[in-house]
């Protein structure tokens, strides 16, 4: 399994690259990406992380239209904040993706971890929401997500995934001040305009 994880790990920071540009083709290679985590997440008994590959690839499709939609007015979607009013529903939707996938985690499968695996993976859902709608908070989301994802790959021994997610909570930090500048340089260039 470890050249597969290898090449998925590859893929993964090619991925991240493009996320922390804000470029579009990260929507291309996210439909790619899930495709050979959800064979390694399978073999390893990670089911809700396997699972949640498979919302990746429609999110990805679904990501890519919704960042290209405004290509006809001359701009992509920009980079803002998450509005308030959904701070509740978020949190609620959150509570009870997690409460869903533990359930039937503990249920249904042999998982070893199933409330990390139901944790990360009702975060990841969201995280992936707020990006296809490029709200900066999004960062916030996949910081927690890729620092317990990492610690639970290395308690499996999936270490090249593991070291991919140990990356992916740096660049998290960093890719949230990056966006939020490129917030406040597309705020600034439309007030330039207007």
């Amino acid at each position: 399994m470890q050249t597969i994880e290898i090449i998925g790990a590859v893929i993964g920071l090619l991925y991240l690259y493009l996320e922390y540009n804000a470029n579009k083709w990260l929507w291309p290679v996210g439909v790619l990406m899930p495709i050979v985590y959800v064979w390694i997440f399978f073999q390893s008994k990670f089911y809700a992380d396997m699972g949640i590959n498979v919302y990746y690839f429609f999110a990805s499709i679904y990501g890519w239209v919704r960042w290209t939609k405004h290509k006809s007015e001359g701009a992509g979607l920009p980079i803002r904040h998450t509005p308030r009013r959904y701070i509740i529903p978020i949190l609620t939707i959150g509570t009870a993706l997690f409460a869903a996938i533990a359930f039937i985690l503990i249920r249904f499968t042999d998982s070893p971890v199933p409330y990390g695996d139901s944790f990360t993976t009702a975060l990841s859902i969201l995280g992936m929401w707020l990006l296809a709608h490029k709200y900066v908070e999004q960062w916030w989301f996949w910081f927690f997500v890729n620092i317990i994802s990492c610690g639970l790959y290395v308690w499996k021994g999936l270490y090249p995934t593991s070291i991919l997610f140990a990356i992916y909570s740096v660049i998290s930090v960093f890719g949230y001040l990056k966006w939020k500048r490129m917030m406040s340089s597309e705020t600034t260039a439309e007030r330039q305009i207007g």
